[in-house]
């Protein structure tokens, strides 16, 4: 008889396509827990969350650190420590989200997947002081994405394949589980969880690339389908505020064509209306990021732009599912006159079509025709945006 009933649950789970989250191993007395006092979360839709979210910016190469373990690894990219001060002139100067990447797989202190609670009680420090300021903020897991195809070791991170699936279920499942019980009752609809940044088949020349209707890309988005399921699952089993939280799931590369594909598919959830879905767009390349690429924006490029989230917003937004630009930028080519007029038709058409956006910033202004990645925007050592101009495009689309 007993028999007979398990195999009746295993059954029903199957046909409801819920799956037991892996087993929960992460030391309970090392583990940082939300005490602060219960907010009400009050919104129950994603567009309606992306209307107020606004604007945003990114705490780029700084808690997504991989320059070793420990606090002081905060600063190992170049970046100064993040300041409550810093924080307060960012939301002076009208931006109304921030996107704090987090690495977690090199500050974990077991083979256990226990976060250093000297470095979650940190991250805390940092969410706390842009909530103070009427901040909306996205917290996630950055970096995290494993080197290699091949079988990886325990608390290594994840990779979306099959041969990964298991270790990257159970890191993901006791990380998140950490994460959630962190942060949980004290915080409302202004703290927002991503589950995975562009993750990716790294060490593979598909890294940055879709192979479509290949075995291997279809074995990749059926993975990280599966991922981003054990990832919601895991923040709603922590309870509380976190079984409304609203959750980004991203596709792979966290790419355009990726989400737009038919084999991503949303996870189920038990709330309606509290998914969001994650790409990056440094659109359109050969201007964004492409080195030389080109310097000028020209009306080609809008015309990509408006494509782009036009069909986002048809597959998503229009089904009540939000659009998040978790990064989008310009590098630097010593060619601010077409920035600019590129920062208007990006975010125009981001706000079109009820998209947030949030700015890609590693701090590096200095403009390099031959390097990819100079965006650097807010100078935090002094408190005051690169180049104002930007800012107050930013400011004077999203003030329509």
């Amino acid at each position: 008889m007993k028999k007979i009933l398990s195999l009746f649950v295993v059954s029903l789970l199957l046909i409801n396509n819920i799956f037991a989250l892996p087993k929960l191993v992460y030391n309970t007395k090392k583990a940082v827990v939300d005490s602060g006092e219960k907010k009400e979360i009050k919104l129950n839709s994603s567009i309606e969350l992306t209307k107020l979210m606004k604007t945003g910016w990114n705490l780029g190469n700084t808690m997504d650190s991989l320059g070793g373990t420990g606090l002081q690894s905060e600063t190992s990219w170049g970046q100064p420590k993040t300041s409550q001060i810093m924080i307060e002139m960012l939301a002076d100067s009208g931006i109304k989200t921030i996107r704090i990447p987090v690495s977690w797989a090199n500050h974990l202190i077991d083979g256990k997947y226990t976060i250093d609670p000297a470095w979650i009680t940190r991250v805390k420090e940092i969410v706390d002081w842009a909530i103070e300021y009427d901040m909306y903020v996205v917290l996630n897991t950055h970096h995290d994405n494993f080197s290699s195809p091949k079988k990886m070791g325990k608390g290594k991170g994840y990779y979306p394949n099959s041969v990964n699936l298991a270790e990257s279920s159970s890191y993901l499942a006791n990380v998140w589980t950490q994460i959630g019980n962190a942060f949980n009752n004290s915080y409302d609809e202004h703290l927002i969880f991503e589950t995975m940044n562009e993750p990716r088949l790294v060490g593979t020349d598909r890294e940055w690339y879709n192979a479509f209707g290949t075995e291997e890309y279809k074995d990749a988005a059926d993975s990280l389908n599966k991922l981003n399921q054990i990832a919601l699952d895991a923040i709603r089993a922590t309870g509380g505020n976190n079984e409304k939280r609203f959750v980004i799931v991203p596709g792979l590369r966290a790419a355009v064509d990726s989400v737009l594909a038919d084999e991503f598919k949303l996870p189920d959830d038990k709330e309606s209306g509290r998914l969001l879905v994650s790409v990056h767009m440094y659109t359109p390349y050969k201007f964004a990021m492409e080195a030389p690429g080109v310097k000028r924006f020209v009306d080609a490029h809008k015309m990509e732009l408006e494509t782009y989230f036009s069909r986002l917003d048809d597959k998503f937004a229009k089904n009540g599912v939000g659009i998040f630009v978790g990064e989008y930028g310009a590098t630097n080519k010593d060619n601010d006159e077409y920035r600019l007029i590129w920062f208007e038709s990006f975010l125009t058409s981001a706000k079109n079509h009820n998209a947030i956006c949030c700015l890609w910033d590693n701090g590096v202004d200095s403009a390099d025709p031959k390097h990819s990645e100079h965006f650097g925007f807010f100078d935090r050592k002094m408190g005051m945006w690169f180049n104002e101009d930007f800012i107050n495009k930013i400011n004077e689309i999203y003030s329509k």
